[in-house]
């Protein structure tokens, strides 16, 4: 399917594609304003009486709150949804529920499993659908994370980037971000664990895969790392834990990259794992600056979905 759907000229983010890169680098500058005024108390409620459908399949704690505190302070309202308290969970179609949620509200946030699944609401949906995380994108947590880096180190055009860890949801949106970003990145992963095959194909020369840990971190700015065992993936956690031995990121292996490169990790991290304890609180750690910003990120996207700015 494409990736930009369209229902009555309605635009979605269900992937980075989505947007150009210009509107993805005024909707960082945005986010950025946007963060600057909130922290100096100003009151903006561009969304006044506007209502956000937030479809949840799967459970979070950033995503959750980031959306509903963001609606809440631009004057809206953000409805939590579930599959036991709705008809999708009882087996309605995903068209059906589509028609009548979007029939109802001004924006829908869907965070699932099946990136179809999305795709499928966005094509039947009267409003903007936002991917709040798939099994293979998690464009909302780039955008908080792009916010991040310019604001600490100025643009990210040009730089080189490492993905430690798991060819997932994550490190396909980070194989986005390259490409509208224009950035390159370096993937270390274990033999098997290897991103999408159809997205490396999309993406020559703006991605490199290696299994070493230690040769993708190499001067570069910025690494990033994710768990290793993902929701859905529980089963698989003892097998993991043993093919991903080695590709921790620590202290000495954040000693390889820039002398002023910085650490991201989308949370929940599990300490001892994929990243070790004292690289977590380490100075050039930023998860937590980064975790604040989805809140920042995720209000820039909803004024840019829903007024246009």
């Amino acid at each position: 399917m494409a990736d930009v759907l369209i229902f009555m000229g309605t635009r979605h983010f269900l992937t980075l594609l989505d947007l150009t890169p210009e509107e993805l680098n005024k909707l960082i500058n945005r986010a950025i304003e946007l963060k600057r005024m909130r922290n100096a108390g100003e009151r903006y409620e561009p969304l006044k009486n506007r209502v956000m459908a937030m479809i949840f399949e799967k459970s979070s704690t950033r995503t959750r709150v980031s959306f509903e505190a963001g609606m809440a302070q631009f004057g809206g309202h953000a409805m939590f949804l579930s599959p036991r308290d709705t008809q999708l969970g009882r087996g309605e179609p995903i068209e059906d529920s589509a028609r009548v949620i979007s029939s109802m509200v001004d924006v829908v946030m869907i965070r699932t499993f099946s990136h179809e699944l999305v795709e499928t609401f966005a094509a039947h949906s009267k409003v903007p659908v936002i991917n709040a995380l798939t099994d293979e994108y998690h464009p909302c947590q780039l955008l908080a994370d792009m916010q991040t880096y310019q604001e600490i180190r100025g643009s990210i055009k040009g730089k080189t980037v490492a993905w430690v860890g798991d060819g997932n949801n994550m490190c396909s949106s980070y194989i986005n971000a390259a490409r509208q970003f224009d950035f390159h990145l370096n993937v270390a992963c274990p033999k098997g664990f290897e991103p999408d095959a159809e997205l490396l194909a999309a993406n020559p020369g703006r991605v490199s895969i290696t299994h070493d840990p230690k040769e993708a971190v190499k001067d570069t700015d910025l690494v990033v790392t994710d768990v290793w065992a993902s929701m859905g993936q529980e089963e698989e956690e003892a097998l993991r834990l043993k093919r991903f031995d080695g590709f921790q990121v620590n202290t000495a292996l954040m000693d390889l990259a820039k002398h002023d490169a910085l650490f991201m990790h989308c949370l929940p991290a599990h300490r001892g794992e994929e990243v070790s304890n004292e690289m977590m609180d380490d100075p050039r750690c930023v998860a937590f600056q980064e975790a604040e910003n989805r809140l920042h990120a995720q209000k820039a996207l909803l004024e840019f979905l829903l007024v246009g700015i």
